[in-house]
C-alpha cells in the first residue's frame, strides 16, 4: 500500500511559489513593454498632426497665389477646413499669419492636449521647418 505522500500520487495544478514567479515575470515584461507602446502611441499621434499641419500649409500656399496674403485660423474654418476627429482629440490649434511684410509669412501651431501634452507643440512655418526639429526628423 503507497503510503499517502509517496510517488505514487499525481499532482493537480501549480504550486504558490510557480504562480509568485510567473506573475514576477509577467510583471517585468509589463513594465519594460508598457512605456515603449505608450511611446508609440504618441508618435503615431504626432505624426498625425504633422501631416495635419501640412495640409493646412499647401492650403496656405494655394490661397497666397490667389489673395496675395495668408489666411488666420478663422479664415481657414471659413473655407470649410476641419480637423481630422483623432487629431482633434490631441491637438488643439492656430494660424497666425503675418501679411504686413515682404514676403508674407505664417505659422501654424498645434498646442498639446490630455495625455498627449507631454509630448509638446508642434510649429510649422511657411518655409516647411517644423519645431522641434528633433520630433520633425522622425
Amino acid at each position: 500500500m503507497p503510503s499517502r505522500y509517496g510517488a505514487s500520487r499525481k499532482q493537480r495544478g501549480f504550486t504558490l511559489i510557480e504562480l509568485m514567479i510567473v506573475l514576477a515575470i509577467l510583471a517585468i515584461l509589463l513594465a519594460v513593454a508598457l512605456p515603449a507602446w505608450q511611446n508609440q502611441v504618441k508618435r503615431a499621434k504626432r505624426t498625425a498632426a504633422q501631416a495635419e499641419m501640412m495640409d493646412i500649409a499647401n492650403r496656405q500656399q494655394q490661397y497666397l497665389l490667389s489673395n496675395r496674403s495668408y489666411m488666420d485660423t478663422t479664415v481657414l474654418a471659413g473655407t470649410g477646413f476641419t480637423l481630422d476627429a483623432d487629431v482633434s482629440q490631441n491637438y488643439s490649434y492656430t494660424v497666425v499669419p503675418n501679411n504686413a511684410v515682404a514676403p508674407p509669412t505664417f505659422v501654424i501651431t498645434f498646442t498639446a492636449l490630455g495625455g498627449q501634452a507631454t509630448d509638446g507643440n508642434l510649429t510649422l512655418n511657411e518655409q516647411g521647418v517644423g519645431t522641434p526639429a528633433e520630433k520633425w526628423d522622425r
